[in-house]
């Protein structure tokens, strides 16, 4: 049994190793790539086949097989709503590493019989396979929160440059150099979008696609009218500036008294399927009970129920917690 752990975790390390890498050389030509897909010339394309053309063959029908559909699309946004230096299809063959590895290592530790070994893989494929998908909304949630506390600076520099004579082109270029990440790093694409030949309204949909937040939705439109129907841009941005910190200010406050319950609503919900896969690993002859021929209906029943219900009382929770500003 030792021995099998042993070599489970070398292959843990070789697929994790090949992750790494496989990350770190697709990160010099993301840039490009996502520039890539809004621009509708000839240059364009001509950029996209090189970069096809320095991967392997492999990884380009993957790519292309996942990109081409909705369920890529989504991927794309989400990787780049969490800047993560993952193309879509890397991405899902990363999954599926994890997954497979995961349910390798719960097969050969689900003990002797078939159907317990069977029951243990598929349990931990589940885990192995939602893991990035929770990891990846995680790095959304904090990329967003992080983005939108630094929304206010942003327009207080917006302002002062306008107010000190810049263009709004320089006001934007002075973001992605004096800010800190990710709202650098956003206004930085746009500015590059916008060097391409991007009209700026386009620029900053393609923004706030990458970066869903309210508070940005209200700054990109007060730009776009201001800029159909003229005024003062740096007096508008300033009165939105100070509704932002206000509103920001509310959110604070509304989530510390909010904690309590959304804690209370993840906990419970993760318990008892920690407790049912903890219990599954220790007494496999009791949770066997659920799956045996003659209680499969009523065990799968019984699963079946406790998830549903699990995920109506999470959904009531995260109501309760949900409260607009």
């Amino acid at each position: 049994m030792f021995g099998v752990v042993l070599i489970g975790l070398i292959v843990i390390l070789v697929l994790v190793a090949i992750g790494v890498y496989v990350s770190s050389s697709s990160e010099r030509t993301l840039m490009e790539e996502r520039l890539g897909k809004y621009l509708e010339r000839e240059d364009a394309t001509a950029q996209k086949q090189a970069q096809r053309e320095q991967t392997t063959a492999l990884a380009d029908w993957v790519n292309k097989r996942v990109e081409n559909s909705s369920f890529g699309e989504g991927i794309a946004k989400n990787l780049a709503r969490a800047d993560l230096k993952f193309r879509p299809g890397e991405f899902v063959a990363f999954m599926v590493i994890i997954a497979v590895t995961v349910a390798g290592l719960a097969w050969f530790l689900g003990g002797t019989d078939n159907t317990t070994r069977t029951v243990s893989a598929i349990i931990g494929g589940s885990l192995g396979f939602f893991a990035p998908i929770l990891y990846l909304r995680s790095q959304q949630g904090k990329r967003l929160v992080k983005f939108n506390q630094q929304l206010p600076d942003m327009l207080n520099l917006i302002v002062n440059g306008l107010r000190a004579g810049y263009s709004t082109m320089q006001a934007l270029e002075s973001i992605s150099k004096e800010l800190p990440p990710p709202i650098s790093e956003e206004f930085r694409r746009v500015v590059q979008e916008m060097q391409l030949g991007i009209p700026m309204d386009k620029a900053l949909a393609n923004l706030l696609r990458r970066i869903p937040s309210e508070d940005l939705d209200f700054v990109i439109t007060a730009m776009n009218v201001q800029r159909e129907v003229g005024g003062p841009l740096a007096e508008i941005l300033d009165t939105i500036s100070y509704t932002i910190r206000e509103r920001i200010r509310v959110k604070g406050e509304i989530r510390v008294l909010i904690a309590q319950v959304v804690m209370s609503g993840r906990i419970l919900s993760m318990v008892p399927f920690g407790v049912f896969v903890l219990l599954w690993f220790i007494n496999q002859e009791y949770m066997g009970e659920f799956f045996t021929q003659d209680n499969l209906i009523c065990g799968l029943s019984a699963i079946g129920t406790g998830v549903v219900m699990i995920g109506i009382g999470y959904a009531i929770m995260m109501k309760i917690a949900d409260i607009e500003v």
